[in-house]
């Protein structure tokens, strides 16, 4: 195991709400919620599966696939599709799942990911129906200790 350094996941995640800090400079781009609309890119590697066409359908209408499409990840995109149609697959080897975690942490698709490459969805706006309990977090430390003890003071 290596020793010292950072890595991509240590120290506490960067918070797309905090005040603007010189150390964390880097802008967050916010992706629209409702996916990426339009034609899906056509596949760039050898003969597709069905299983293939189904996921990379899918993959290129979520919000994500319009930094896909900024960056020209077509071929990571479609090498993510490939090894998950194999993963998927009962005989698979064990190592390739980690694979195509990594992958799909790099292509933005896990939380971790997300927060890795400054991407978040956009909310919903009030007018927008909002599927599952509305909470509202508290705002000031005072307020969480509150709200996870039950106290009034």
């Amino acid at each position: 195991m290596p020793k010292g350094g950072a890595r991509s996941r240590s120290g506490p995640a960067p918070d797309p709400e905090a005040l603007r800090r010189e150390r964390d400079a880097g802008e967050w781009t916010i992706l629209p919620a409702e996916g990426r609309q339009g034609a899906t890119p056509e596949w760039p590697l050898t003969e597709q599966t069905g299983r293939e066409a189904e996921l990379w359908e899918r993959l290129w209408s979520m919000p994500q696939a319009f930094m896909w499409e900024r960056c020209s990840q077509h071929i990571e995109v479609a090498l993510y599709v490939r090894r998950l149609s194999e993963a998927e697959k009962p005989e698979a080897f064990v190592g390739l799942g980690t694979l195509v975690r990594q992958m799909a942490d790099s292509l933005g698709l896990t939380s971790p990911g997300m927060r890795a490459n400054r991407w978040r969805i956009e909310r919903p706006h009030e007018d927008d129906e909002v599927s599952g309990p509305a909470t509202i977090a508290p705002t000031s430390a005072r307020a969480r200790l509150r709200a996870v003890s039950g106290g009034s003071g």
